[in-house]
């Protein structure tokens, strides 16, 4: 008998019912980048009520097979590269504007996130990690936003909540675990799977904060498959700027929130009224109707609720929000990127009989040679070109418009008889 733990911290039932046996032998394994972790012995436990069997992933063998240092290490540099295709994309876009204006859809949104960013960091208002350009920029008094989210009702009546991975939502992550809320999150660019969900029993008390970590995450989260049954009911998104005329955001350009949502949509988690709620600070707010909703794309979604560290905006958006994955804006080389939509497109295409469509070519930059991460603040304006760093617990790096990662890790655990 073979069953994969979904996690390494819960308690999962063996069906013995159909034997006499009561012997097992359990060991777990974890595999991180292709490699394949020391085999250890867990315990097993018998229930009080069915008398079966459960194993007790909450094991010492379970903690100390994850590693860290390793999982951070491989994101940060994964992360690095994102961002080099950012910068790479963004210089390639810019040229082609000169050379012939409004031939790039989509390329005016960068200069309105480079002047937030700018404005950032010329200011002081943001934080860790610096520089915040091609980042959804963590902004100083990020927790207050936090607080001033969780005292919406929304919030409140929400059993489950889908929070973005990065820095500046880490506090709003916190607090849906700490309302006994479940937490819905999706590792880096999805490109370790896809999403995972946590509640405050997949972790001990005290590691609370390394749980709203993006390393937290892949330790402790339950990884969800497409054919999860759930039901979310809020979304945060992290942002650039945002329109509050309009609803209309920017993210940092990647576009994962949109592949996220559209995904959610198709697994039927959430629908045209479910909110979206971004936490951004006072100078993210760009002055009403700056964002012409005419040039926002089709892909766009755009948020409900802005809720920054000293005012909450209801947009009363009329902007239409994705009603699935757009296959024909997605690229066969970002499409290779993503295991999760790969396996998802084959699968339609095996029911339906019905190859989807495919979006134009796209040139990805090659990987970017590196040397030492460089220390310091990392505090600068411009295009963001230095090199970054984080300690082992950040959170989501954040990458280019058409740069994201492969996979980075995967984490199984097996129960042998």
């Amino acid at each position: 008998m073979h069953l994969w733990l979904a996690q390494p911290q819960a308690k999962v039932p063996l069906d013995t019912s159909t034997t006499t046996s009561t012997s097992y032998r359990i060991s777990h394994r974890y595999i991180y980048g292709g490699q394949v972790g020391s085999t250890q012995r867990c315990n097993l436990v018998h229930g009080s009520a069915s008398r079966r069997p459960q194993v007790l992933a909450m094991s010492q063998a379970a903690q100390q097979s994850f590693d860290a240092n390793s999982y951070n290490a491989e994101r940060l540099c994964l992360d690095e590269q994102a961002r080099d295709g950012m910068r790479a994309q963004l210089a390639r876009d810019e040229a082609a504007e000169q050379r012939l204006p409004g031939s790039v859809a989509g390329a005016w949104k960068w200069a309105l996130r480079k002047k937030i960013w700018d404005y950032m960091e010329a200011n002081d208002i943001a934080r860790f990690p610096r520089p915040v350009h091609h980042r959804i920029p963590n902004f100083v008094n990020a927790d207050l936003a936090a607080q001033r989210l969780a005292d919406l009702p929304e919030f409140k009546s929400a059993l489950v909540v889908k929070v973005n991975p990065d820095t500046p939502q880490k506090m709003v992550r916190q607090l849906v675990l700490i309302r006994n809320k479940t937490l819905l999150t999706p590792q880096p660019r999805l490109r370790t799977g896809f999403f995972s969900r946590l509640s405050r029993s997949s972790f001990p008390p005290e590691d609370l904060n390394e749980a709203c970590t993006s390393a937290g995450v892949a330790k402790y989260g339950e990884p969800l498959s497409l054919d999860t049954k759930i039901k979310v009911d809020l979304i945060v998104v992290g942002s650039s700027c945002v329109d509050p005329a309009s609803g209309a955001r920017l993210g940092k350009g990647e576009g994962f929130a949109e592949l996220e949502y559209g995904i959610l949509r198709w697994m039927g988690a959430i629908d045209e009224s479910t909110l979206v709620v971004s936490t951004v600070h006072d100078c993210q707010v760009l002055p009403p109707g700056t964002i012409d909703v005419s040039k926002m794309l089709e892909h766009d979604v755009p948020v409900d609720v802005i809720v920054t560290p000293t005012r909450v905006i209801r947009t009363g958006t009329t902007l239409s929000k994705p009603s699935g994955i757009l296959w024909h804006k997605l690229s066969p080389q970002k499409l290779a990127q993503i295991r999760v939509l790969q396996q998802l497109k084959e699968r339609i295409e095996r029911e339906t009989g019905t190859k989807l469509p495919t979006g134009p070519d796209e040139t990805l930059p090659p990987l970017a040679a590196r040397g030492k991460p460089q220390g310091g603040r990392g505090r600068g304006s411009g295009g963001g070109g230095g090199s970054s760093r984080r300690n082992g617990s950040g959170d989501r790096g954040q990458g280019g418009s058409h740069g994201g990662s492969r996979d980075a890790a995967a984490t199984k655990q097996s129960v042998t008889r």
